[in-house]
């Protein structure tokens, strides 16, 4: 091994060692080996190596819970190792912790749920005594690894598309001596100045010059955090809930079990694209769907409303199917303005005379599916029977807050936000969700606005009570907010009922699509991954901005999973008009435009580009390996994409011209490709006679280069191996 290896690796003497050791374990996928020792009092995490060569050690101790209040007086924890109670085999290692006084026992979990990818580790702690207990925040893992101080390192982390993408995006940077960092996520994700954007939940660390690193996730939806700092030969950090704002502390009742969001680490090579195509093969196999992910429609076309805004009403719905139908699309999704008033999920009689059921039938009798914009977790001023009603006495105390004097939503859509942490909000919401898919026949249901609550000013639910010397209720973009001390321990609480919600519902409705929106892009994370279908990636719906989402999150996640909303945008011409489109079809595809306004020309277009997507694309869309071809788009300068399969033996290259008027033609240098490999390229939109032969080497070295003559235009260049 190198001098300037990425690490002080672990020799292969000491590697043997941990594993012969009584008290040390192994677990492995062919990406990812970690060694973990049961300490006396706490474990610890020794090593982690990557296709199976050493990559890192390190002494690091799981944090387990130092005090508990119990009746209001602190009581000092005492941790022993239960070796009898613990267990460790191929796929999994257990390791028990017991305190006697407080009775309570830790689990430090480990598991390896494929054969490839990253291992995940979970912290479950139970109340084995009579008495309610409360905790502060514990991570769910923590590192100290040793690294070369000499060694140049650099971590990549990715800005949630939320609102509309930033012109960062995806952030690859030095990692040196002296710096520290903290990324975090929530359901969120508001872009306030001053303050860095959130992250999906995950962080890459690797050293470039080899390719050889490491990545951390997080599988919650809620607040969290990952912090890193580098120092000398040191690289600590950890990840789990948000400790801020503080002080943190949860409620541990008797006989319950508190357990912290999941996270997984693994080894990587290669690279950003190296690790992301692993990740997100082990997304689609450990947190996906398998019902859905064994649909070979998956993802779906999609016609969506809300191109008219919330002046959607039955006859244009109607319209919007036939013309859908004859398109080639594959789901109506009817998006806000169907219903009576914020929280009352009742159609509008003026708008929906014959009801939603009856607009779904016309769908399915026209072959497509249908899908139905809901912000089931908003409550508003409609006095309705069956309404979701701020004034009702009996779900009043559901709220974050009560409402302002005087308040009325401004906007059609936003109410104020109960607490599902609240079992009679979800037993609510649970009645209402099973009502609206059952009775309006959905194939799809997607959720908006802000559904997990960010803190309460409720002392009496179950979440820790707010801090009345930081507790701030206030109005801002329509909604009502509360920042408080328990904003972390109420979203918690909430983000848990909420996915609870949908385990019910899929497992009712296995069949059930669910796309996750929350005002556009602001839950893309591996928690939703593991509960939903698809993400709305942006609230932002022109070309540039559905890109730049797409090219961000495909770092991170399933590239099926990922919804691009094509919107109105001033296309002048044909080309730009599948600049348009094809803006929108690198993942899952929303048309959010009324077809009967096209002309015949680009009704034509439009089916040529979604029967290309049906038979081309969307297998590779669904399972091949991405490449991130070119920097991240900008809008001036070229920019693309490319999938390749090994198994299908097929790719393609989307490329995208942008406005600079001097640069009619770019090189793209492909990856993925065999070097001696033969591969027959064809120009969608040049037809048979621009198919020629390339190696993978020339491929590689020398780029396949594309010539578009106007600016703001697009390609499809289809590759297929021939040997």
């Amino acid at each position: 091994m190198r001098a300037a290896a990425l690490v002080l690796a672990l020799t292969a003497t000491a590697a043997a060692a941990h594993a012969a050791s009584p008290d040390s374990a192994v677990l492995s996928t062919a990406d990812t080996t970690l060694t973990v020792e049961a300490g006396p009092e706490a474990p610890r995490l020794r090593s982690l190596g990557e296709h199976g060569r050493p990559l890192l050690e390190g002494d690091a101790a799981q944090t387990l819970p130092q005090q508990a209040l119990v009746d209001g007086t602190p009581q000092a924890l005492h941790w022993r190792y239960d070796p009898a109670a613990s267990r460790r085999d191929a796929r999994e290692i257990a390791l028990v912790y017991v305190s006697d006084a407080p009775a309570l026992r830790v689990v430090s979990r480990w598991r390896a749920r494929a054969p490839f990818g990253p291992i995940e580790h979970s912290i479950e702690l139970q109340n084995l005594g009579n008495q309610a207990l409360w905790l502060a925040l514990e991570p769910s893992l923590t590192f100290d690894w040793v690294v070369a101080p000499a060694t140049a390192l650099e971590r990549l982390w990715i800005e949630k598309g939320a609102d509309a993408p930033s012109d960062a995006g995806v952030h690859l940077d030095a990692l040196r001596d002296g710096d520290a960092w903290e990324g975090t996520s929530s359901t969120y994700a508001r872009p306030l100045a001053g303050r860095a954007r959130e992250m999906i939940p995950y962080v890459l660390v690797d050293e470039p010059s080899s390719g050889r690193g490491w990545y951390l996730g997080i599988e919650f939806s809620g607040r969290t955090h990952i912090a890193l700092a580098r120092r000398g030969a040191s690289l600590r950090g950890e990840a789990g809930l948000d400790p801020s704002p503080a002080p943190y502390r949860t409620r541990l009742p008797p006989g319950g079990t508190l357990v912290t969001p999941t996270v997984f680490i693994g080894g990587a090579t290669g690279g950003p694209d190296g690790a992301a195509n692993v990740l997100r093969r082990w997304v689609r196999a450990v947190l996906g769907n398998p019902r859905t992910l064994g649909n070979p429609s998956y993802p779906l076309l999609v016609s969506n409303s809300w191109g008219s805004g919330v002046a959607v009403d039955e006859a244009l719905a109607q319209r919007m199917i036939v013309a859908a139908s004859s398109l080639g699309l594959e789901m109506f999704h009817l998006d806000a303005g169907w219903f009576r008033d914020v929280g009352d999920w009742h159609p509008d009689p003026a708008k929906f005379p014959a009801g939603i059921a009856h607009l779904a039938d016309f769908a399915h009798r026209h072959g497509l599916k249908f899908g139905l914009w809901v912000d089931w977790a908003q409550a508003g001023t409609s006095s309705a029977p069956g309404a979701l009603a701020i004034d009702d006495p009996v779900t009043r105390d559901w709220l974050i807050a009560d409402p302002p004097p005087g308040w009325r939503h401004t906007e059609a859509f936003k109410g104020i936000t109960i607490d599902l942490g609240v079992p009679q909000a979800a037993a609510w919401a649970a009645h209402e969700l099973e009502r609206i898919v059952a009775d309006y026949h959905l194939d799809m249901l997607e959720h908006d606005g802000y559904l997990v609550a960010q803190g309460s000013s409720r002392a009496d639910h179950p979440a820790a009570p707010p801090d009345p010397a930081t507790l701030r209720v206030y109005t801002d973009s329509g909604y009502v907010w509360v920042d408080s001390s328990n904003a972390t321990d109420v979203s918690d609480h909430a983000t848990r009922a909420y996915y609870a919600l949908y385990e019910q519902l899929r497992a009712r409705h296995p069949a059930l699509l669910l796309e996750i929106c929350n005002d556009g892009g602001r839950m893309v994370d591996f928690g939703s991954a593991a509960h939903g279908d698809y993400f709305s990636s942006t609230d932002i719906y022109d070309p540039l901005a559905n890109r730049r989402a797409f090219y961000d999150a495909s770092y991170a996640l399933p590239p099926a999973m990922l919804e691009s909303y094509v919107g109105d945008w001033p296309a002048p011409s044909l080309a730009a008009f599948r600049y348009q489109l094809r803006s929108g079809m690198l993942g899952w595809f929303s048309l959010m435009l009324d077809p009967d306004r096209w002309s015949g020309a680009r009704r034509a277009a439009a089916r040529r580009e979604f029967l290309l997507y049906r038979t081309q694309l969307r297998p590779l869309i669904r399972s091949a390996d991405l490449y991130h071809v070119s920097g991240r788009p900008d809008g001036v300068h070229w920019d693309g994409i490319e999938y390749y399969s090994d198994r299908l033996r097929r790719g393609v290259l989307y490329a995208f011209r942008g406005s600079a008027p001097g640069e009619p033609l770019h090189r793209f240098h492909l990856a993925g490709l065999a070097s001696r490999g033969h591969y027959l390229l064809r120009f969608a939109d040049r037809g048979p006679s621009s198919e020629r032969l390339a190696t993978g080497a020339e491929l590689a070295r020398e780029g396949l280069a594309v010539s578009l003559p106007v600016p703001l235009s697009s390609e499809l260049i289809l590759i297929e191996r021939r040997d």
